[in-house]
């Protein structure tokens, strides 16, 4: 009797029984590799699963196919339960579950996998891919091996017909899939180098201590904030801030607190303006705020909230403290030479808030 293949199992006859009993019978299990916890910190630290499609690992994966005859070939990353395929060409799969998928069975071998016959091996011969609709007859993977020695992946190249690779495409696919690795480890660096990259940046524009913009980013958002004013008409007000008798909490209390109350300010100030606002740290407990499309009467209302929370605020690593900060408001004016002249007011509008008995504000 012959039995057909089911997309979820097959059958199996009880050839005990005087009648015969078809039960389901499932796939082997795929074992894991020795190296299981080290191959997916490997797999993981290439940042690849689940990333956009990308062009270049497309064309090698087409090359794959084009260079052995074959209708589909996928670059296959093997996660903790899947499948993922960061290439395809043939079929628009995107995973698979790791256990009904060839791939989990080549990163066992050395050399990868290679089956002339999926129906006739006893690994492949019940996985769905086998017997579903459109079933693949044959399988070739060349393993991807991380430079780390951990095989994270596979190139695999498949046919619905019975059929060989000979010689010469096994050494091709194996070249290719030490290309496919060669890109993995490009566009790793492309990610750690942008990485560095955005480390810089946020060292030269971000105050450490406070996380805002320090006094060279911030003055340059004035510069354009200015411009724009100048050129549309729009509004514009800047605020200058300073924390009231910071020496005496730095004699007093230590550095430690000091430095603790800057950076709750700074966390005031980013979490308690609105989106368009721009706050930054001038140097030392001298802040700024610039306040992009507020007049005179909006900014002075903002600056008074402003200096409320801060006398309320009770910050993390100095919550004995009752801190206050004097503030100096400026707006622009069409008679302004340039964005340090209005800076400039803002600071001058500080210095009387401080002559003025500080904890307020002065415009």
């Amino acid at each position: 009797m012959r039995l057909d293949f089911l997309p979820a199992a097959t059958l199996e006859l009880n050839t005990d029984a005087s009648v015969a009993e078809a039960r389901p019978v499932n796939p082997p299990p795929i074992p894991l590799p020795a190296d299981e916890t080290e191959r997916l910190q490997a797999l993981r630290a290439y940042m690849l699963l689940d990333t956009e499609a990308d062009a270049d690992f497309d064309l090698l994966a087409e090359l794959a196919a084009a260079l052995c005859g074959t209708p589909y070939a996928f670059i296959s990353l093997v996660d903790e339960d899947r499948v993922w395929y960061k290439s395809r060409h043939g079929r628009a799969v995107v995973q698979n579950p790791r256990q009904l998928d060839y791939c989990a069975w080549s990163i066992l071998q050395p050399e990868g996998l290679d089956i002339a016959d999926l129906r006739q091996d006893a690994r492949t011969a019940l996985l769905p891919p086998t017997v579903g609709p459109n079933a693949y007859r044959m399988y070739s993977g060349a393993n991807l091996v991380s430079s780390s020695g951990h095989c994270v992946g596979v190139l695999c190249v498949l046919d619905t017909q019975v059929r060989q690779l000979d010689g010469r495409q096994r050494q091709l696919l194996a070249r290719l899939a030490r290309q496919v690795v060669a890109l993995m480890e490009l566009r790793l660096r492309d990610v750690e180098l942008e990485h560095a990259n955005s480390a810089l940046r946020r060292l030269a524009l971000e105050d450490e201590l406070t996380g805002l913009r320090n006094r060279r980013a911030l003055l340059a958002e004035l510069e354009r904030e200015f411009n724009v004013c100048r050129r549309y008409g729009s509004p514009l007000s800047v605020l200058m801030l300073d924390l009231d008798h910071f020496k005496y909490i730095n004699d007093r209390h230590g550095h430690a607190v000091g430095d603790a109350v800057l950076r709750g300010l700074g966390g005031l100030l980013r979490e308690g303006l609105r989106q368009v606002d721009l706050p930054g740290r001038l140097g030392g407990e001298e802040f700024a705020v610039l306040l992009p499309g507020s007049a005179a009467e909006g900014a002075l209302q903002l600056a008074e909230v402003l200096r409320q929370r801060i006398e309320a605020a009770r910050f993390a690593g100095a919550e004995t403290l009752c801190v206050t900060a004097s503030l100096g408001l400026a707006s622009y004016a069409p008679e302004q030479a340039d964005a340090a002249e209005l800076l400039r007011l803002a600071d001058a509008a500080l210095y009387r808030a401080k002559l003025g008995g500080r904890n307020r504000v002065a415009c």
